[in-house]
């Protein structure tokens, strides 16, 4: 597995990392934990060093789950947790990026992931009621303190990553990016190039759909949050084929699969690009890992990324939660 350093800073990781929360948290019935630890120890035997996690992931089962699973390896992998949600009674409830919940996730998180510092720290929602700068100081005293290494956005816009980014210098943005979701080109990617902040990509394959493997039949357990998506309509899912179809011709003529292409196109647009696509499967996981061996042409580049998705990503409440 090659490297890539996440912007201008020192935070060098595997060029695809791994995304933790359905280890827990979110798609139907969670996995047998004791499963989870076997593949999050065999994926650092594959290679991978960079794990993404948050205390809201459960709550905190994901980040127990890591500290469990990963404690043996602590000086060859990087853990990136993320703080900014009330939680009360087990439940979200709410954002709350105030400075003293900050350093009280912190404390919390060192403690279930057993670990002495958090390699990447991110907002995970922007806090409309606490300025960003206070965020970015909140965070420049835990690095101060050697509690916290390197300060992450997660769904930040533009002027929010300028301003935060004047305190305390961002190593990384987290959002939504793939062919299922571009609008981090328009403005959030030229921002992070011109500042030196890496960008990690969640949802790679479009929570799924540009692996091939979802179609307008597909169900999902009723506890898939999935069901609540626009763009996971059975009429949506139906018009947005023709992309998959798109990477599945493409995977024939690589001898590779649609979500290798998919992850491939990501890997392709920056070097400061770290996907972290999420699993529980051990034949995915290495699926996943064989699409950074894969060239594509601009002619490739180019034909992909002339295919529009159809439908809205998230319900209108939660979408104005993003790119503040």
């Amino acid at each position: 597995m090659k490297n890539r350093k996440l912007g201008n800073s020192n935070l060098e990781v595997s060029a695809i990392g791994l995304g933790c929360m359905g280890m827990s948290f979110s798609y139907g019935t969670p996995p047998d934990k004791h499963d989870m630890i076997s593949l999050l120890r065999a994926s650092v035997e594959r290679g991978i060093t960079f794990f993404d996690t948050a205390e809201v992931y459960g709550p905190f089962a994901n980040e127990e789950l890591l500290g469990e699973a990963l404690s043996p390896f602590r000086n060859q992998v990087a853990i990136a947790t993320k703080f900014g949600f009330r939680i009360e009674n087990g439940a979200m409830k709410g954002v709350d990026s105030r400075p003293e919940n900050i350093r009280k996730v912190a404390e919390a998180s060192l403690k279930r992931l057993k670990i002495e510092v958090i390699d990447l720290f991110y907002q995970h929602r922007v806090d409309p009621n606490v300025p960003i700068e206070e965020v970015a100081g909140a965070v420049k005293d835990l690095i101060t303190e050697g509690k916290v290494k390197h300060f992450g956005l997660s769904e930040a816009g533009a002027q929010t990553i300028r301003r935060a980014h004047a305190v305390q210098p961002v190593t990384a943005l987290q959002s939504e990016y793939s062919l299922w979701w571009r609008k981090p080109e328009e403005e959030v990617i030229p921002v992070l190039e011109e500042l030196g902040i890496g960008f990690v990509p969640y949802s790679p394959l479009g929570k799924g759909f540009l692996t091939g493997k979802i179609d307008e039949n597909t169900s999902f357990e009723s506890t898939d949050f999935r069901n609540s998506l626009p763009r996971f309509t059975p009429e949506a899912r139906k018009a947005n084929q023709d992309l998959v179809s798109l990477l599945e011709n493409i995977a024939k003529q690589k001898n590779a699969t649609p979500a290798q292409v998919a992850l491939a196109w990501l890997l392709a647009q920056k070097p400061w690009i770290v996907p972290i696509p999420g699993t529980t499967k051990l034949h995915r996981l290495e699926e996943n890992l064989g699409a950074a061996a894969i060239e594509l042409s601009s002619d490739d580049l180019l034909q992909i990324g002339s295919i529009k998705v159809d439908a809205p990503r998230y319900p209108e409440q939660l979408e104005k939660m993003t790119g503040l």
